[in-house]
């Protein structure tokens, strides 16, 4: 298994991968990989903290689509934390947000429900499907 590239943090079953301030071509298939990887350990649920993200491509779209997807299939949970309009304008364009719980901070996306389940009060979030294609 390869050296972690970006920090996780472990807090019993979930985990929290910071990534870096820009996620494009150049960088997606990486984060792709470290996400598995931290799928691949178990965890329970997974926060992607992009909160010091300014850039997001589609390659980097796609990569963070894939491994919800991931996680999805194995009863696994995934949480975004975004806080920057560019990377919320992103998701929201291609309709990730409305498959992908996104939280503006840690802290918030910790402090929902520990399993991942649904809030019912948004039930779009587990049905939704995104466009990971940018609309082609």
């Amino acid at each position: 298994m390869s050296q972690e590239r970006y920090p996780v943090l472990w807090i019993g079953q979930v985990a929290v991968v910071t990534l870096p301030v820009e996620i494009d071509v150049t960088n997606a298939d990486t984060i792709g990989e470290e996400l598995f990887a931290v799928l691949n350990q178990r965890a329970a649920l997974l926060v992607a903290d992009m909160s010091k993200t300014n850039f997001c491509d589609s390659s980097g779209v796609s990569a963070l689509v894939r491994a919800f997807r991931r996680a999805d299939a194995s009863g696994q949970a995934m949480r975004f934390v975004v806080s920057t309009p560019a990377v919320q304008r992103v998701l929201s364009i291609t309709g990730v947000d409305r498959l992908v719980r996104v939280y503006p901070s840690v802290a918030a996306s910790l402090g929902d429900d520990p399993n991942g389940q649904v809030d019912q009060a948004r039930p779009d979030c587990a049905t939704a499907k995104a466009d990971t294609d940018g609309g082609a």
